[in-house]
């Protein structure tokens, strides 16, 4: 059997497997990870050595050795009983003799002579120094293994923070307690984003204060409410010394409605100074070195308690350019002080931090980027047509994707007609959104010039395929006539529009599905159908119909049957007001129901009555301007508006005039009294009339200066067949809302 040697003897013993080839080697393997020996495995060594000092079993027939006395019950067996007797007169003569060895042994101690006890004794002592030895070992790499725990759990809890307040927040939550008692974390106002170079003075604000137990705990007050005046933290300073005359910022009164610790706001750093030079350091320092003790008073305020000594660590936060603030970790006098590895521990929970930081920020600007581009991408305000109401609803697909494709639009058209658009892009990119803001201003500008539904979405196939190949969207466009109470929709592989009438009854319309816009070579065709006047049409994106819970045309029933409740609780008489029913068609949707971002456009038909319409054909001759003004003449007489026949009259005969000079056809007139006057002349000449200033000795061009004075509106648009200019007067005693 291999015996271990003592401490006295040679090097201590190694784990199975472990070399011994220096007295360093036990250190090598502690710095390694590895355990040292622990005290059972001695206890086992010093068992073994008794064992091999008794005598072993002999095999069947082997002799037996010198030191084995003849009459042994192993070698004469049939000699028992006087061996036995033998063997107890031997022991009783041994155990007297061991009575005489132990008396004489004491008596040597006493003398102060060595013997076999002493020496007991001294080999007991070096057994006690090496498991003392190796139990402060264990000790060591137990506290070591501990702070990379603590290091992983708390940078772990830091990186789960997706935005500013929730990285700090769990800085301060994951080192208060365990890792010091108080943290304060300055942050620098405002915030450098990517390669943004700061302009001015460099400024440090507080963020955030934590710390282990609230004043009330110690005194029973609840927190102050005062602002962190200099004179309040320095009355709260004179009760939070310890009769060691060492402070215990744990008894400072907490000051603020967050409870925060009695520090500066706001601090400027001072080029050239101790903070500057702390900072341009990078790494963390004690309080108590040179440098922090004239940082710290710069940071926190003069008036600010320092603890002494090891008690505090100023840890700057650098990002991946820059440094961004600093944190200060505090320990009471109550609790051991930082030691040099918390030095490390302290450089880590700074880095992940301050990187941590820095990936909020970019994020953060990525997300007002996404919103400005969405928010400029849709219109702001929806137009106010004559004859119809208009709301609308937008929502992202979700926090994290709050750019999409899906957008809406309201065209106000020549003969006070309006367009309503509703598409779809795939995806929810910055690509997406790029793409729907361009195929936006394509309808806006083909919706300008008039065409019908069919042909605008033929322009935009065109639009995306130039695009390029895998631009496909949907879209869904309807003209609306308060005039005639009919709608007009072309679609191109939209989910079809809902319709509520007054009676409560809502209708899926049943409306061509056509092919995705991006396609190519297909030909999209209109429908016309009627619009009576108090109906509801709800346009829509499949967002708000389709999940991965449900299918697209059980999330349309399902949305039919929610507008026709909706419109039953409101009352059958009325309508339900436009707002609240967006408002109640999105409260449809329920926890995992929406996967996509939801665009929603609802247009409540209101129409113009037929005697509120006038409409001439005027052949284009001379006499055409005489004509126009009787006919205006008659219609203010019938709608009792005879206070604007000098403005009429006039602006019609400038307007029909200059139609007339350039027509070849008949020109249409065309008065329609609602909250306004509004005069349309058409003519199929497609050249717009544009104002210039008129020379003193021109005869002519003065006609739409005089439309511009006096109008409350004016403007031009150039239809397929021609052109439509149209001016506004306000009624009598009504409000004008230029």
């Amino acid at each position: 059997m291999t015996e271990y040697p003592t401490s006295q003897e040679g090097p201590r013993p190694v784990a199975s497997g472990g070399r011994t080839d220096g007295p360093g080697h036990g250190a090598e393997e502690l710095g390694h990870g590895k355990a040292p020996l622990p005290a059972a495995e001695a206890v086992r060594t010093h068992a073994q050595r008794q064992a091999a000092d008794l005598p072993r079993p002999r095999a069947t027939g082997e002799a037996p050795s010198a030191s084995e006395e003849p009459g042994d019950p192993a070698a004469a067996p049939g000699q028992g009983a006087a061996r036995v007797r033998a063997g107890r007169d031997e022991a009783a003569a041994s155990e007297a003799g061991g009575a005489r060895s132990r008396d004489s042994e004491a008596a040597r101690v006493a003398a102060g002579r060595p013997g076999t006890t002493g020496q007991a004794a001294a080999t007991g002592q070096a057994a006690a120094g090496q498991v003392s030895g190796i139990g402060s070992e264990a000790t060591i790499a137990r506290r070591e293994g501990d702070r990379l725990r603590f290091v992983g759990a708390a940078t772990r809890r830091i990186a789960r923070g997706i935005d500013l307040d929730e990285i700090v927040l769990g800085l301060c939550r994951a080192t208060v307690p365990t890792f010091s008692d108080a943290i304060l974390v300055y942050l620098r106002d405002p915030l450098p984003v990517g390669d943004e170079r700061p302009v001015g003075p460099v400024v440090l604000r507080l963020r955030r204060t934590d710390r282990l137990r609230p004043i009330d705990e110690f005194t029973g007050a609840g927190t102050g409410t005062g602002a962190g005046t200099a004179a309040g933290a320095g009355a709260a300073t004179a009760g939070a010394m310890t009769p060691d005359g060492e402070l215990d910022f744990s008894q400072l009164a907490l000051v603020g409605p967050q409870g925060d610790l009695p520090a500066a706001e706001l601090c400027e750093i001072r080029p050239g100074g101790a903070l500057a030079e702390v900072l341009r350091g990078v790494r963390p320092v004690f309080g108590s070195s040179a440098a922090a003790r004239a940082a710290l008073p710069e940071l926190l305020g003069a008036d600010h308690p320092v603890p002494r000594g090891q008690r505090a660590i100023l840890a700057p936060l650098r990002g991946r350019r820059r440094v961004i603030g600093a944190a200060v970790f505090l320990r009471t006098p109550e609790r051991p002080a930082f030691e040099t590895n918390d030095l490390l521990v302290a450089a880590q929970l700074a880095t992940h931090t301050a990187l941590g930081i820095d990936k909020a920020v970019l994020y953060g600007r990525e997300a007002y980027i996404a919103d400005e581009l969405q928010r400029t991408m849709l219109p702001d305000s929806l137009p106010q047509p004559t004859g119809v109401r208009l709301a609308s609803r937008y929502l992202p697909a979700a926090e994290t994707a709050r750019v999409g494709g899906d957008w809406y639009d309201a065209i106000p058209l020549p003969g006070s007609r309006v367009a309503l658009v509703v598409g779809d892009v795939m995806g929810h990119s910055m690509t997406s959104a790029a793409i729907m803001g361009q195929l936006r201003t394509t309808a806006q500008t083909l919706a300008q010039l008039d065409l019908p539904p069919a042909e605008v979405l033929h322009h935009l196939d065109e639009q995306a395929q130039r695009l390029g190949s895998d631009r496909m969207a949907t879209c869904l466009y309807a003209v609306y006539d308060p005039v005639s109470h009919r709608i007009t929709i072309a679609n191109a592989g939209h989910p079809p529009p809902v319709l509520l009438h007054l009676g409560g009854r809502a209708e899926v319309l049943r409306v061509p599905p056509g092919a995705p816009i991006g396609v190519g070579g297909v030909d999209f065709e209109a429908v016309e159908l009627d619009a009576p006047a108090g109906a509801t049409l709800v346009l829509y994106t499949d967002g708000l119909v389709e999940s991965r819970l449900r299918d697209v045309w059980t999330g349309i029933e399902q949305l039919r049957e929610r507008l026709a409740t909706t419109a039953q609780l409101t009352g059958l008489d009325h309508p339900p007001p436009l707002e609240a029913l967006c408002d109640d068609i999105l409260d449809m949707l329920g926890p995992g129901d929406r996967d996509d971002d939801i665009a929603l456009l609802a247009a409540r038909f209101d129409g113009i009555a037929p005697s509120d319409v006038a409409y001439w054909f005027l052949d284009p001759e001379e006499t055409a301007p005489g004509r126009a003004r009787r006919f205006a003449r008659r219609a203010l007489a019938r709608w009792g508006l005879e206070e604007l026949e000098d403005s009429l009259e006039l602006l019609v005969s400038e307007v029909v005039t200059n139609a007339v000079r350039y027509a070849e056809r008949p020109v249409t007139l065309r008065l329609l009294r609602t909250d306004v006057l509004r005069c349309e002349v058409g003519d199929d000449s497609p050249q717009l009339p544009r104002q210039r200033r008129a020379r003193d000795d021109d005869e002519g061009g003065r006609g739409l200066f005089l439309v511009n004075r006096m109008a409350r509106r004016w403007g031009a648009t150039r239809l397929s067949s021609g052109k439509v200019v149209w001016f506004e007067l306000a009624l009598p005693g009504a409000q004008d809302r230029r």
